[in-house]
């Protein structure tokens, strides 16, 4: 006795229990039906395909409230009403790919701009840390022409120094030190 003896019957049936099982897909059905004649009319049962609408699509399944949608879907053999929900998940699943692309590419341009913030600021920050050099630097030599004027006699100083000192209103010593933390933080 070969396979192609055994019964429709039995045919129907491991078909059956192939799609009940997750064992058979829609593709494997799909596959069977070019295969022969006789496979083509068994994978086309109803049934089978009935069966796995309710497990591929077990949400979508339940009856719905409309009437007129009801009606259609009973109106079209279980085949093509499993066609037409794969194609419906299948546009779900392609929009809900695109809408995660979207908002991935939106975070991405969130951290660009937070990016370009903080490049900004470190340019900024970069500005004050120059002048706060450069001050430093003027204070320096106004300290130093500051001692040379306490040190060594006004006459032997030299007139810009003399200027430097007289144009400081600032304590040139408590202003010297918070420079240098500033420059240090």
């Amino acid at each position: 006795m070969s396979v192609s003896d055994l019964p429709d019957e039995l045919w129907a049936r491991v078909l059956e229990l192939g799609a009940a099982s997750a064992a058979l897909g829609f593709r494997d059905l799909c596959c069977l039906a070019i295969a022969s004649r006789r496979l083509r009319r068994l994978s086309l049962h109803p049934s089978l395909w009935s069966g796995l609408i309710s497990r591929d699509f077990p949400s979508q399944s339940q009856p719905s409230s409309s009437s007129s949608s009801s009606q259609q879907q009973q109106q079209l053999d279980p085949k093509s009403l499993y066609r037409t929900k794969f194609e419906r998940h299948k546009l779900r699943m392609a929009e809900a790919r695109r809408r995660a692309v979207y908002e991935a590419e939106g975070r991405v341009l969130a951290c660009r701009r937070r990016l370009t913030e903080l490049e900004e600021s470190m340019c900024a920050e970069g500005d004050r840390m120059k002048a706060t050099a450069q001050e430093l630097d003027s204070l320096e030599r106004v300290r130093s022409a500051s001692v040379a004027l306490n040190v060594w006699q006004p006459q032997v100083v030299h007139g810009r120094q003399k200027q430097l000192v007289q144009q400081c209103t600032v304590p040139v010593d408590s202003r010297f030190s918070a420079l240098h933390m500033e420059l240090k933080v």
